[in-house]
This record gives structure tokens, sequence and C-alpha cells, in this order.
């Protein structure tokens, strides 16, 4: 039986409905992902990993919920999850314009926002950012988070694999001693926790979508620092939209460098390359 059959067939039974067509994907280096039509008329997007680690998907799930309750940002609902797939509604995609980019603005500052009542940083459960697990341990203290559960293990797991030098983890390590004078305190934000560019669907009907979360409560400048990190497009109204229902601590452009330790650690335990170097070299900035 070929994978699309596979596919179909797992569709049909988690959605009680035929399949139509079925159709392949581009992108995404986790998991396989397919085009499913529907007799129904429906169109659903069906994430698929055969050998998926436990409780991949369902995190996925997690994150995707745990989002849509703040009636922020939007996210894809969840269709049917199980282990080895999860089912979303199909979003086509369409242009960036400058409507979409002050909508994606304003919906991210109000899904922040619904953090500001959690008393502790993290999660109630652990999760994976693409590959790899992330420890969600809840701590009262968001140095001590961002320096346990998101910048250690990843810089020990990068250092294993030789994508970071002594010297480059030296200067990584002496930044996060740093954390408290550096960041400003604010209340707990409820976070995407993985929103590159690549992970902003503009979609076609102007509304844009927030795919691929691995949401928990953190400081609101992680997702902003990613944003920036891989050059989402119309970034400035973004912020100028995000800053006109929820303004940020001043000079926090200038802090986006201690926030994107973390995404650049774990493109350097994932990819390799120079991701560890440029990781150090953020850190060596604030010298």
């Amino acid at each position: 039986m070929t994978r699309q059959s596979v596919v179909a067939r797992r569709a049909e039974e988690l959605l009680g409905s035929a399949v139509v067509a079925t159709a392949p994907v581009a992108g995404g280096d986790v998991n396989t992902a397919t085009r499913v039509k529907l007799s129904d008329g429906r169109s659903v997007l069906m994430k698929t990993h055969s050998h998926a680690p436990p409780g991949l998907f369902a995190a996925e799930a997690r994150s995707l919920r745990m989002l849509d309750a703040t009636g922020g940002l939007r996210v894809p609902e969840v269709l049917a999850v199980d282990e080895e797939c999860l089912v979303l509604p199909w979003i086509e995609s369409g242009k960036v314009t400058n409507e979409a980019a002050s909508t994606l603005g304003g919906a991210l500052a109000r899904t922040h926002l619904a953090g500001a009542g959690e008393s502790s940083y993290g999660a109630d459960e652990d999760g994976w950012i693409g590959r790899l697990p992330m420890p969600n341990g809840r701590l009262a203290s968001w140095p001590e988070f961002y320096a346990t559960r998101r910048v250690l293990p990843y810089l020990r797991l990068a250092r294993e694999r030789g994508a970071v030098t002594e010297d480059e983890t030296t200067a990584i390590e002496g930044l996060l001693s740093r954390l408290g004078e550096l960041v400003p305190d604010e209340p707990p934000a409820v976070l995407h926790g993985d929103l590159w560019n690549g992970n902003v669907l503009w979609a076609a009907d102007g509304r844009p979508a927030a795919i691929d979360p691995a949401a928990y409560v953190g400081h609101r400048e992680v997702d902003l620092a990613m944003l920036a990190l891989f050059g989402l497009p119309q970034l400035p109204r973004v912020l100028e939209a995000y800053q006109a229902v929820a303004p940020l601590a001043d000079g926090f452009e200038d802090r986006f460098r201690v926030h994107q330790l973390f995404p650049l650690l774990v493109h350097a335990c994932m990819f390799g390359g120079g991701y560890g170097a440029r990781a150090a070299a953020a850190a060596l900035s604030y010298r």
C-alpha cells in the first residue's frame, strides 16, 4: 500500500468522511504533510510521522488549543490527533499585505496579554521544538527558566555534537548570569514558542495564522525576537500594531539577541553550520 493510500485510509477513520484526493505538501523537516480533499467538501492538512516520538503530535495539539483559548492569534483547529498524525483544516495561503501585518501584530499582543494571570513560567507538560525535546518544567523566575529550560539544554547538546566550541560555550554561559539585569521583569505571557517566519501563514482571506507552535508561558520578547531572527516580512508594521495594543519596554529591539540564543542553539543542534557561532556572537555583543 502506498503512503498516500495509508494517509487516505487514516483520514477516513479519523474524520468519518471519504477521501476524494490527496496531494503532498512541500516544506517541513520533521513531519510529512499531505493535503486531503474529503467527499463532504472539506480540505484538510494531515501531518504524519510513522515513527513519531511519543507525544509529539499531542504536544502540538495542546499548543494549538492553548493559543486558541487566548482569543488572539489565529491558529488551525485540531480536527483529530493520535500518536502518528495530526489533522487540521486546510488554510489557503495568500499575500503579505500591510493590513495582514497589522492584524498579526495586534493578535500576537492579545495572545501575550492572556498570560498575565499566570504565576510561573513554563507549562504543565514538556513539549518539542523541531525534532528536539523541549523541557517546560515550571519556575517562578524568567531568568532561571530561560537559562535552565531554554538555553543550557541545547547548549550542552550542541557542545556534544560539536556545533559550538569551548570558547563559544563560555561566552554563552557568561551571559546567562546577567539575564536578570538585561531583561525587564514583566508579567508572564502565553507564547507561540516557535514563531519564526516559516510558521506565519499569510492566509488568502487576509487573516494570518500561526502554525506549528511549541506553546508555553514565558517572556513575550521571545516571540518577537524569533520573528526578527529570520526576517519576517513587514516586521516594522507588525511591531507597530503590537505596541498599539501592548506597549513594550524601551530598548526591546536591543534585547532581541538575548532571546535569540534559544532558537540559534536549537538550530545549532539540528543543523550545525554557523548557528553556534552566531549564538556566541549574540552573547558577546552584551559585554
